[in-house]
């Protein structure tokens, strides 16, 4: 018989209701693409979150696997860039939102998709960084781009004690920079302080309505939280400064004006991971692998099995999960 594996469907009925349920997928059932890849790892991210609890509509396509990304090893492959046994890793490009993804033991993708895994980082590392680490490294990329080097000045990350923001702490630590940890948990200060942070604050400091200008208290940041929070990091960004937005847990609307921008020179710098450039993902990768340290990455992740996805879905949409949570397939 053709060997089956488990896989988390996401269907709804004639009247939109969500169902989420775990079936017996074979390779028969996945969708198109020119390489076939085993899973080894994947992840759950806040965008897995809502795609499983229905709480956005990040799901386009029904019924779907979720997941945006995974590591794993080649199967079969009709892609020139891949062979079987290669090792590889998947971030985006509408995986687990229009085309099935991680959650299931194959998946079936574009191998224009796949980068390579970096030499000396795991399958089960490379999911611990995952998307949000991936666009962590993107955000630090943009900064230093920008000219926001550790001699500005303090740089602020917000959402710190979730993926995104716990992979860009350890990252700007590690390259010298005096980093502001900004989070509503306050009982996580002392694993923020272990990632790198020079100092932690709290979200309340910049969850209230935006002045059009503040006191000026970094050179830049990296926000994975949107509305009130973005404008108030943008109001207090300094001269010159740039401000790297990449995520939308507290909304999609930014209550901000105009004045950073015209009075302070303040940029806003646009952060995508869905279908960022090959070139750009394989930078981010190979800086992932320089400047990311392993030891720290261990500290920030917890791992569990297939069988916790669900129940791990639901608790990242209700902020109960620190740092990246790391699925063993």
């Amino acid at each position: 018989m053709p060997e089956t594996f488990k896989a988390i469907l996401v269907s709804r009925d004639a009247e939109k209701k969500q169902s989420v349920e775990i079936v017996d997928f074979g390779e028969a059932d996945l969708m198109e693409g020119d390489v076939t890849v085993a899973v080894e790892a994947t992840t759950v991210n806040y965008k897995d979150g809502l795609a499983i609890t229905g709480k956005a509509p990040v799901i386009r396509r029904w019924p779907l696997v979720p997941g945006i990304d995974f590591a794993g090893t080649v199967l079969s492959s009709s892609h020139a860039d891949w062979r079987k046994g290669d090792k590889v890793i998947l971030n985006g490009w509408g995986v687990g939102e229009t085309h099935f993804g991680a959650y299931a033991g194959r998946a079936r993708v574009n191998g224009g998709w796949l980068v390579p895994l970096p030499d000396g980082i795991s399958a089960h590392d490379a999911m611990a960084v995952g998307t949000a680490g991936y666009t962590a490294m993107l955000s630090v990329m943009a900064l230093e781009r920008h000219g926001i080097l550790p001699d500005r000045g303090p740089v602020v990350v917000t959402g710190a004690a979730v993926g995104v923001g716990s992979v860009a702490v350890s990252i700007l630590s590690s390259l010298g920079y005096h980093v502001i940890a900004s989070t509503g948990r306050n009982a996580e200060s002392s694993y923020l302080i272990d990632l790198g942070a020079a100092e932690v604050i709290s979200r309340e400091e910049l969850s209230q309505p935006a002045k059009p200008l503040a006191k000026e208290r970094w050179a830049g940041g990296i926000d994975a939280v949107g509305s009130h929070t973005l404008a108030n990091v943008l109001s207090m960004t300094a001269y010159g400064g740039a401000v790297a937005a990449c995520g939308l847990a507290s909304g999609m609307d930014l209550p901000s004006s105009v004045a950073p921008f015209i009075l302070r020179g303040v940029s806003l710098l646009g952060i995508d991971s869905v279908m960022a450039p090959k070139a750009v993902r394989l930078e981010a990768w190979r800086r992932i692998g320089s400047d990311l340290d392993l030891k720290k990455l261990a500290g920030l992740s917890t791992t569990i099995g297939f069988d916790g996805i669900i129940t791990a879905a639901h608790d990242i949409v209700e902020g109960k999960i620190r740092g990246r949570m790391v699925v063993d397939m």
